[in-house]
């Protein structure tokens, strides 16, 4: 986040994450780093990073190494200028509550889809405070139209590989989790330029990504180290 400045290249700063994984001790990235800004953050699966980087975009980063064979996959979004503006601010708000909503569902004996049900109410939900969407949250759900700006699961397996084997259903039903999986929690809320998208909004894509373990009774973040708030983001950058 404090290497991030604007003016620089996208691949800049993947040059700088790979540098810090062999620092670190990681010979390998676990897949090949997202490193988007602007209008890139509302690309799923961006790769080339080949981007400038301007005073007032968002940078959305989804990268992770791989560690003793084990592979990790963390997003963080955060604005290259070190703050966020209003709009800016109100859709990472909603993004992290959503992401809150998802891991306060994840416990063994809970379902797989608990998490990403959890968290696209929440987003839904934001969707219409913000007046992106029309209708009631039920209706918003029932229609789908929230996918106009979320359009992913909230997660996936991980483990030896990024996105690890393992079924999400057993005979027709959500599978339950259980104590030793591991799994990630990503809600995104991605607002590309259209007719019912005012100015302020446009081409604000965020994701915020972190690594869970299942426990018997809850579970433990194993990202939680990588700051998120958008207090503790402004502070970091500040420095």
């Amino acid at each position: 986040m404090q290497f991030a400045k604007a003016g620089q290249m996208e691949y800049q700063v993947e040059a700088e994450i790979l540098h810090d994984y062999y620092r670190q001790g990681s010979r390998s990235p676990a897949y090949n780093s997202i490193v988007a800004s602007g209008a890139n953050s509302c690309v799923l699966h961006y790769g080339e990073n080949n981007a400038r980087m301007n005073d007032g975009d968002l940078l959305l980063i989804d990268a992770g190494c791989e560690v003793a064979g084990y592979a990790s996959d963390i997003t963080r979004t955060f604005p290259v200028n070190g703050k966020f503006t209003p709009a800016q601010r109100a859709v990472y708000e909603i993004t992290l509550a959503a992401q809150e909503a998802a891991l306060a569902s994840i416990y063994a004996g809970s379902t797989w889809n608990a998490p990403h049900d959890a968290a696209t109410r929440v987003l839904a939900q934001g969707m219409i405070d913000l007046n992106l969407l029309k209708g009631s949250l039920d209706e918003v759900l029932e229609k789908e139209s929230y996918k106009q700006f979320y359009m992913h699961r909230t997660g996936h397996w991980m483990g030896l590989d990024v996105h690890d084997c393992g079924a999400y259903k057993v005979d027709g039903e959500w599978r339950k989790l259980e104590a030793g999986m591991v799994m990630t929690v990503e809600p995104g809320f991605y607002i590309r330029p259209a007719a019912n998208v005012p100015k302020e909004f446009e081409n604000i894509g965020i994701r915020i990504e972190d690594d869970v373990l299942v426990t018997a009774d809850g579970y433990e973040n194993l990202t939680a180290a990588c700051p998120k708030t958008i207090a503790d983001i402004e502070a970091i950058m500040a420095k």
